[in-house]
Formats: C-alpha cells, sequence, structure tokens
C-alpha cells in the first residue's frame, strides 16, 4: 500500500462526473485483496459462468481501490444532466465508460475512493438524503452486503437467525435481520470487542465460542430452525456448521474463504440443509440501505472506530487487522 501524489487529474467523459471525495470507508474486501491479491485475479480467471472483477487486471502496476465512499460533485462532463456542483452524493461503486462497466473495486487505470478526486456514472449517482452525515453514508455500501445477504436467505416472520463472526459483514447482516424484525438473533465472535458490537447492532445474544457452542445456545433459547449466516470465511467453517446445525437448516455464506475447503456431504445429506453463497447488492438494495441510514433506522455510527487522511491509509490497513481497536475506519482525503 502506497501512498501517491502524482496520479492525473480525473477528467469527466459523456455521462460522468468529477466528484471531491469526502470520505471512504476501508472494506474487509481491500484487507483481502492486499493479502490474496494474485490468489484471487488466479481464482477470477478460472471461473466461468460468471463476470470477473478482476478481469485484465496488471498487479505489476498500480491498482487503485476504494469503493464505500460519499463525495460532493465538482463538475460533469459534456452533455451529462446531473445534480449542480456541491451537491452530496454517493453510488454504486461502478463506472461506465467506453470500456464498458468498470467495477470501483481494483482498477488499473480509475481511482476510486482513496483518492481526492475521482470519476462516477451520472446515472448510478444517488444525492444524500435528509442532511446526513458524509461519513454515514458512506457505509450504505457495505450495509447493502448484509441487506443482500439477508433478502437472499428469503427468512420467514417467526424465523431466528444465527450470525457466525461479527466483522463488518456479519454486523451488518446482524442490523439488517433487525431491522426486518427477525428475533432471536444470535451472534458470536471471539473479540469482545465485535460482540460488544453485535448487540449494539441488534443481536439478541451474544456467543463466546471459545467458551459456548452457538448452536447449544440455539437450542436453549430459540426455537424451531434458524436461518444460519457464516461471516468468518476460514476453511472447516462450513462443515462445522453441517456437523452442528440442526435439520433442515439453510446456510448462508457471506464469508469469502480464498483457499480451497473440504465438506462432508454426508452431514449436509442427513439433515437436508441448504447452502447459498451470495456476494454484494443490487442497486435498489444499495439505495434502501442509504435510505436506512438517512431515515435513523440503522445506527452505523458505533461501527466506525477511525477516521484518517489519506497519507495514513497503509496505517489502517494495518491496524483493522486487530478486532480489539478497529472495526470500520473512514478515510477523509481532506483531513
Amino acid at each position: 500500500m502506497v501512498y501517491r501524489d502524482d496520479v492525473p487529474e480525473p477528467v469527466p467523459g459523456e455521462g460522468q462526473v468529477l466528484v471531491q471525495v469526502t470520505a471512504c470507508g476501508v472494506c474487509g474486501g481491500d484487507l483481502h485483496f492486499a493479502t490474496h491479491s494474485a490468489t484471487m485475479v488466479d481464482l477470477a480467471g478460472r471461473m466461468v459462468g460468471a463476470p470477473s472483477l478482476t478481469d485484465g487486471l496488471d498487479l505489476s502496476q498500480d491498482v487503485f481501490m476504494g469503493h464505500e465512499f460519499t463525495a460532493e460533485v465538482i463538475s460533469a462532463g459534456p452533455r451529462t444532466e446531473a445534480p449542480a456542483p456541491g451537491t452530496p452524493v454517493t453510488s454504486v461503486p461502478a463506472l461506465m465508460s467506453a470500456r464498458g462497466m468498470e467495477p470501483h473495486l481494483y482498477s488499473n487505470t480509475e481511482p476510486g475512493g482513496y483518492a481526492e478526486r475521482m470519476l462516477l456514472s451520472a446515472p448510478l449517482l444517488l444525492p444524500v438524503p435528509n442532511g446526513l452525515e458524509p461519513r454515514l453514508a458512506a457505509l450504505a455500501e457495505p450495509m447493502a452486503v448484509g441487506l443482500h445477504a439477508v433478502t437472499k436467505a428469503d427468512i420467514a416472520a417467526g424465523v431466528g437467525a444465527i450470525v457466525i463472526g461479527c466483522g463488518p459483514a456479519g454486523l451488518a447482516v446482524v442490523a439488517e435481520l433487525s431491522a426486518a424484525g427477525i428475533s432471536p438473533v444470535i451472534a458470536s465472535d471471539f473479540s469482545p470487542a465485535r460482540r460488544k458490537l453485535g448487540r449494539l447492532m441488534g443481536a439478541d445474544e451474544v456467543v463466546d465460542p471459545a467458551t459456548d457452542d452457538i448452536f447449544d445456545v440455539w437450542q436453549r433459547t430459540g426455537t424451531g430452525t434458524p436461518v444460519v449466516f457464516e461471516a468468518v470465511g476460514v476453511p472447516g467453517m462450513l462443515d462445522s456448521i453441517l456437523q452442528r446445525t440442526p435439520m433442515g437448516t439453510r446456510v448462508v455464506v457471506v464469508g469469502a474463504a480464498m483457499e480451497p475447503d473440504r465438506i462432508t456431504p454426508y452431514f449436509g445429506i442427513a439433515k437436508e440443509a441448504e447452502f447459498r453463497f451470495v456476494q454484494a447488492y443490487t442497486p435498489d438494495e444499495f439505495a434502501e440501505t442509504l435510505r436506512q441510514i438517512a431515515d435513523g433506522e440503522l445506527d452505523v455510527a458505533p461501527l466506525i472506530t477511525a477516521e484518517v487522511g489519506l497519507k495514513d491509509v497503509p496505517w489502517a490497513f494495518e491496524q483493522l487487522s486487530e478486532p480489539e481497536e478497529h472495526c470500520k475506519i473512514l478515510v477523509r482525503p481532506g483531513s
């Protein structure tokens, strides 16, 4: 991770808007990429049947990142209708250009939210509503990941949930389950700080897996068969869930393991269990989480544990490896 101050000024083309970044959250996916970029590019290249988020990415060149952002409009490209300069906006992290649709995830050519200025697509812009603080609006993107997972789970009223892992993705799931009125929600994490955040985000009970098995806790406090959200992403977790979960469980896989894993099919067959793998969100889900935050239905402020300037992005990446200190660090280019 290197800070550079010699990147050329972005110039908006038709349909594009130049914006001044006001806040950008450091995503767990960015941390994964910083450690496992070669593996991610390799896996994406071997996969068929789905778009690759790293297609054409050259790891020998600079890679721009930052996709949990809010910004202010500076100017629009030619023949482009856009909000007035100074309007606070956010957007799904993608840029439409002559090259097609380019995600603001990992790019050799387009600066992302870890920058003073970047380009956005005018049709994708969402004005930040209700005078919402830009620092809070930046969390619409990670919260949309939680909303998408809950939506894909098809969890019905009267059915409770287990959330394994209280990192940012797991906490987003907990918050969206709570907002949907799902109860009970039982979450687990080894970190006391993350367990505290789990309660703040709406979990009815939090469990330390070092001392309590979450499925034993469910048997004591829940009823019926829960939907299980796996938000850890380490090998062995899926097999452990199949071994311990009740009959007929639906397991929603949110965590992104980079390594090959193995499961014991007999566990799943005997219990008629189901896996659902999820990624990202839809534009409508992104807009909905922005509304939820602006309307006070989601309180995301407790998730923000530090705010830094651009030169401190390497420090932020290092600090986020320590769950007792930080959950979500915001990059504020103007600070």
